[in-house]
Formats: structure tokens, C-alpha cells, sequence
């Protein structure tokens, strides 16, 4: 790959490329959120809609990151440094053509006004999609009809669903086709603020929390009994602005169940939200996952429907089942370091994160009195308490940049012989954060292993093929 230097000015025009007007070019889903719009992108786990991109900027909801079109371009089309340059800069850089033009500035888009859809004369499609198809039950449909948070648009005869203020003032609105065959869909409203979403509350403490309005109807109709009382919202996605505005305004809220869908997403966002919770001083939170993919696959399995079954996070448990594997091997003190480097320069990651866990314990050892393979296990156990898949995301590349990152610093921390209780805590923490590193680049080499499995046998079909048409 041939090597480019790119300018300060090529950086510059880089970073200053507007992204809505970049990935409409690309012939991606945009939808307008307000001054944002929401990238509705499809991957392995099904339909997402947590980016939200305004001018040369973007953020992800779900995994909490966020930055300008270079580190876009790297994180969620996993391409190098290199091509997402030149990917921005149409293939020049002005090493060989010099660009004297100003980098490109963020085009401001005029926030729209926020205005519902108009209504039908009545909802008979949106109350036989929800009762018939859904199995949502009539009276809490009836319930939201009456307190004019769900009905259906003139247009389309779309299932309009209301998120109010504290007024009762309608500030949101998504709606979903009521279409049962082809291409259904969901949308939000143009101008609609979202910190407001579908929601009801209750007089008592408990608040339960869904990625969408079905979600939510449909856990109602599988918990009748006295659900009024309770307190629900449901996300529109995995945004926790809405969330956090309906605690803010209901105080007495403080027992919060998360029961977001059980696949990948809703996997992670579970742990992403927890964290945004307490660090908002929230403690009392607690998991409720569907037995099938969603709430609603549930019900229609009570009512005789094959469900759509639950997906499982094969990143988070093929590193669990991965950090079970970890082993106390005692090194050679004064080989330490070396048996460090040797793993690294092999890429054996699991091999380096056994030798850092087995040394930061040895290390604590020092400091407590107590048994090395006892600690070593306290550590093992923690790694996977402490595993987030959220924070997990991205390509082999920026996982094997923060190892070297924490290689530098535990090695370092290593030569400079700690001697102090301080040191030998800190030397610990690094090490063990170098374990880290190591079993998220061994759990993601054994993904792309398991990848590359499952491809070969059909590559081997297509070759027979290709043999017996050229033979």
C-alpha cells in the first residue's frame, strides 16, 4: 500500500466535510430529527437508528462515541486511515495537488417546526393492526386513544404514537405503518424534540423502559395487573434523553427496569444505559429481558405465532467463554518484560493476557499477603463482571492501537521497579488493563475466525461449481 503524506490542509478539508451531504451522496437513509438526522443503517442484528449526524459531526447514542467524517468513516465502515482520506478528498491530496480552498464548513440546516400529523375521522386500521396483528389488548389501546397518545394519520393510516411534556403538550411523535405485508416502517415526526417519547406514568416508583411504543404495549398486555400504577416510556430507539428528562420530572421515579429487546442492541444498550443511570445517581436498576427477540414476539407466541427467536451477543459471550480460559502460569521475575514483548510480537493475545493477569496478581500479592492464584481469580472473575460490549466496538486495528497503548504503559510502569504501596497498585491496574486489551483482540481474532469458517464451505461449493462448468 503505497504511503501518502497528507497535508495539514488535506486534514483540514477532511474534517470539514459536511456529513449529511456526504452520506446522502453515499445513497444512505437519512431521516430528520429536528437539526439532526438519524443514519438508519442494517447490520447483522437487524435495523439501527442511533447515529445522528449534523453537519461535520456525528454521535452514536449507543455505544457513546462520536467525532468528525475521518473517525466515521473508520469506525463504522472499518475502513484504514489512509482510504477514509481519500475517500473524503475524492482521491486527491494536495501533497501532489496543491487546494488553496477553505475547508469546508457545516451547512446549517433551519430546525422545523413541530406539527402533528393530521388525524383520520377514526382509527379502525391502526386498532385492528395493533389488536389483530399485535395482540395488544384492546382496552390499553383504548386507554392511549382516549388520552389522545395514539391514533392514526389521514394520509397513510400510519399508528401515530404521542410523547407530551409535563403539560400534556405533544412535543414527539413516531409513527409505524400498519401495512402487514411488504416493506413496513417506522418514522419520527419532523421537528419533533427528543427528550420527550410514548410514555405513561403511574403513582408508584417503578419506571419500565422499552426501545419502542409496541414494546411497551405489548409488556402491558403480558403485566395487566395494576400496570396504571406504573410508570413506562419507550425510547424511540436506544436514546436516553427521553429517559432522563422523565426521571428528572418525576421524582418519586427511582426503581427502573430495563427491558429493551434480547439481541445485540438491546444487549448492549442494557449496559449503556446502567451507566448513564449512575453517573445521574441512579442505583436501583434492574434487567427485564423478553424470552424472545422483543416483548411483542412474546405475545404472539402466547397467542400462537412463531416468534422471532432471541439473538445472542456473540461478542460478549465468545469473550466470557474465552476469559473462563484463563490460567495462573508463574513467570520467570526477571523475564517478565520479555515474555510480554514475545506475545505481542506474536499476536498470541490470549498467551499475553494470561502472563499480565498472572503478574498484576503477583504484584497485589505484595501488597496484601494474600495467595497469587486466589488474587488471579478475583482478577479473572472481574474482567468478565466488568466486560461491556458497548464499549467494545470497532475494527481489529483501533483494538490492537489501544493494546500497544496499554503495553507502553504497563511496561513501563514494570522497568521503573515499583517499590512504593502506590506503585505497585498502579503497576497492577495496568497490567490488568493490558489483559484487557489483550482479550478483546483474541476475543475479535476468534470471531474473525469463526467468520471465515463459516464462509469456506460455501467458497468450496462455488469452486466445485466453477470446476465442473470448466470441465
Amino acid at each position: 500500500m503505497k504511503y501518502i503524506p497528507f497535508s495539514d490542509d488535506d486534514k483540514l478539508r477532511a474534517s470539514g466535510v459536511d456529513l449529511v451531504q456526504y452520506l446522502q451522496s453515499r445513497g444512505e437513509r437519512l431521516e430528520r430529527v429536528g437539526r439532526e438526522y438519524k443514519l438508519i443503517y442494517t447490520d447483522g442484528s437487524g435495523m439501527h437508528d442511533s447515529i445522528t449526524v449534523s453537519g461535520n459531526r456525528w454521535f452514536d447514542h449507543k455505544n457513546r462515541c462520536g467525532g468528525g467524517p475521518i473517525k466515521l468513516l473508520r469506525e463504522h465502515y472499518g475502513l484504514s486511515y489512509r482510504d477514509a482520506m481519500l475517500e473524503l478528498l475524492r482521491g486527491e491530496s494536495s501533497k501532489h495537488e496543491v487546494s488553496r480552498s477553505a475547508p469546508a464548513k457545516a451547512i446549517e440546516h433551519p430546525k422545523k417546526e413541530f406539527r402533528l400529523p393530521i388525524a383520520n375521522s377514526n382509527m379502525r386500521r391502526t386498532f385492528a393492526y395493533l389488536a389483530k396483528q399485535r395482540f395488544i389488548s384492546p382496552s390499553v389501546i383504548s386507554h392511549f386513544a382516549k388520552a389522545h397518545k395514539i391514533y392514526e394519520d389521514k394520509e397513510h393510516h400510519n399508528a401515530v404514537f404521542v410523547g407530551m411534556n409535563e403539560d400534556g403538550e405533544p412535543k414527539q411523535a413516531s409513527l409505524r405503518s400498519t401495512i402487514t405485508f411488504g416493506n413496513a416502517f417506522r418514522i419520527t415526526a419532523e421537528g419533533s424534540d427528543t427528550r420527550y417519547s410514548f410514555s405513561h406514568f403511574g403513582s408508584d416508583g417503578k419506571l419500565f423502559v422499552f426501545e419502542a411504543p409496541i414494546d411497551m404495549l405489548s409488556f402491558i398486555t403480558l403485566n395487566p395487573q395494576g400496570w396504571m400504577e406504573h410508570s413506562y416510556i419507550a425510547m424511540n430507539g436506544v436514546y436516553e434523553n427521553a429517559v432522563l428528562t422523565a426521571l428528572k420530572s418525576h421524582s418519586s421515579l427511582d426503581e427502573i427496569y430495563l427491558c429493551t429487546d434480547n439481541d445485540e442492541g438491546g444487549i448492549e444498550a442494557v449496559d449503556r444505559l446502567k451507566d448513564i443511570l449512575n453517573e445521574n445517581g441512579y442505583e436501583k436498576i434492574f434487567r427485564l429481558a423478553p424470552r424472545n427477540k422483543d416483548f411483542n414476539e412474546d405475545l404472539k407466541e402466547l397467542n400462537g405465532i412463531a416468534p422471532l427467536p432471541a439473538v445472542p451477543h456473540k461478542r460478549k459471550e465468545m469473550y466470557l467463554a474465552e476469559t473462563e480460559r484463563l490460567e495462573y502460569s508463574a513467570v520467570n521475575p526477571s523475564r517478565t518484560v520479555d515474555a510480554l514483548r514475545l506475545a505481542i510480537n506474536r499476536n498470541d493475545y490470549f498467551a499475553l493476557a494470561e502472563t499480565a493477569l498472572t503478574v498484576s496478581a503477583e504484584v497485589l500479592s505484595k501488597t496484601n499477603g494474600k495467595p497469587r492464584q486466589d488474587i488471579f481469580e478475583t482478577l479473572r472473575q472481574r474482567l468478565q463482571k466488568g466486560y461491556k460490549p458497548y464499549t467494545d466496538r470497532g475494527k481489529i486495528y483501533s483494538k490492537q492501537d489501544n493494546l500497544k497503548k496499554a503495553a507502553q504503559t504497563a511496561i513501563s510502569a514494570m522497568r521503573s521497579f515499583p517499590a512504593t504501596y502506590g506503585q505497585m497498585k498502579s503497576t497492577a491496574k495496568s497490567l490488568y488493563e493490558l489483559a484487557d486489551c489483550a482479550m478483546r483482540c483474541h476475543t475479535e481474532q476468534k470471531l474473525n475466525e469463526s467468520q471465515e469458517q463459516k464462509e469456506l464451505p460455501e467458497q468450496s461449493e462455488d469452486c466445485r461449481a466453477a470446476m465442473i462448468m470448466g470441465g
